[in-house]
């Protein structure tokens, strides 16, 4: 969702979200939450010691949240209860509600597929304007069910097979393969080439994303490429700031620092952007999206959240990008190919007195463009990780994977 339709979409959004706003911050802890979406979908549940995940298949197989202790540990993922609770409207029942163009489940790490908007968008029918009217969500990552195929007690695999068409009418014909794995202490610590003392509480898993051109003809740059987007929904709070390292350079070799005019600039006391990091409130008090180039990207982002003590930590598999990333503003662009590999979106009202969708803060990875011959597969893998501790023990983790001292994340506002 971009800046340029922003009155629109906060005059619309703020007249569908008077209607069912979500609940403020989530407070259950991974067995209260589990136990309520159990009453109302079907959930594969991953565990290993005392660590499990979450995972919906009704819901594109998005891990809906996480915890280093089943049974008594913090659920790390933001649930929109409300929704889930509705479950699933009717055609019908739709009109005139947020629903007809998204259903906002929450869940810590789901799969999308971009571009959002542009030319080559897949969330605009051909002729539509870039309106929040005219968005909307394609079933294949909003309402569709993914297969599973595959499971053991720490994995599980699913696919589904979709047809797209973007706004400029090209044709998608996609298979769909998501493989989600529950990660060992030992795992997680060698993926992140760190030493986890013996009192950190940790969970990590990955998230294996593929896609593959199913259909006859090749997927070409001048009709529109698509891309692996994943997107995690985490519980905000007043004291939870999130960080991102960044390649230092000038703007002329590297272009620019950050992007953050998604929803129109971000304001000092919410985006501290220093020579090589970057921080941003995720406190889901206002709304703003910030996004990362590949060329300044170090493949890695995270938060800390300085109440709960939990250092939170995503990665993906840095690759070669010979087609670019695609771009996902709303508007006709010049360059479709010049889009950010990651993202932060910190959620909240989107005027004056109307509620926020959450609120919740989002970290996001994103594949390259996929220029796909037909039978080709393109795969992105993201990896999450919590860390709960002291900040004495939490302490070398944030130098050494964010660059960064605990006392300047708690100073950055």
């Amino acid at each position: 969702m971009q800046k340029i339709t922003f009155t629109v979409l906060a005059g619309l959004m703020g007249t569908v979200m008077s209607l069912h706003s979500a609940p403020a911050v989530a407070v259950d802890g991974f067995a209260e939450d589990l136990a309520f979406m159990q009453n109302h979908t079907d959930v594969v549940v991953l565990h290993r010691a005392d660590a499990a995940i979450a995972v919906a298949p009704a819901y594109q197989a998005r891990v809906m949240t996480s915890t280093f202790d089943r049974k008594a540990g913090p659920s790390f993922g933001w649930i929109n209860r409300r929704v889930i609770e509705q479950g699933f409207l009717s055609e019908d029942e739709r009109q005139g509600k947020l629903e007809e163009h998204i259903y906002i489940f929450g869940g810590e790490e789901r799969f999308w597929l971009g571009p959002e908007g542009g030319q080559y968008g897949l969330f605009f029918e051909p002729g539509t304007q870039f309106e929040f009217s005219d968005w909307t969500t394609p079933p294949a990552i909003d309402t569709e069910t993914y297969e599973l195929v595959e499971q053991t007690d720490v994995s599980a695999k699913f696919q589904h097979s979709a047809k797209l068409t973007n706004r400029s009418g090209t044709k998608f014909d996609i298979g769909i393969e998501r493989t989600i794995k529950l990660l060992s202490p030992e795992e997680a610590a060698d993926q992140l080439q760190v030493e986890f003392g013996e009192d950190l509480r940790v969970v990590g898993y990955e998230t294996d994303n593929r896609i593959t051109n199913t259909g006859k003809n090749p997927w070409k740059s001048d009709t529109g490429l698509l891309s692996i987007w994943i997107l995690g929904m985490f519980n905000p709070s007043p004291e939870t700031t999130v960080v991102i390292p960044f390649r230092p350079g000038d703007e002329e070799t590297l272009g620019p620092k950050v992007n953050d005019a998604y929803f129109g600039e971000v304001p000092p006391d919410y985006l501290r952007v220093e020579d090589q990091e970057l921080f941003f409130r995720g406190d889901g008090t206002r709304r703003g999206k910030i996004g990362i180039s590949a060329e300044r990207s170090k493949g890695i982002a995270g938060s800390y959240d300085a109440a709960g003590k939990v250092l939170n930590i995503v990665t993906y598999n840095v690759q070669d990008s010979p087609h670019g990333y695609v771009n996902s503003m709303w508007e006709l662009q010049d360059q479709p190919y010049a889009g950010d590999v990651i993202n932060s979106y910190n959620d909240g009202s989107p005027e004056p007195n109307k509620p926020p969708l959450g609120p919740f803060y989002e970290l996001e990875t994103s594949s390259p463009a996929a220029a796909l011959q037909p039978g080709s597969t393109m795969k992105h893998v993201q990896r999450t990780f919590h860390i709960h501790g002291t900040e004495a023990e939490l302490e070398p983790l944030a130098q050494q994977l964010l660059g960064v001292t605990l006392k300047e994340i708690k100073a950055a506002f």
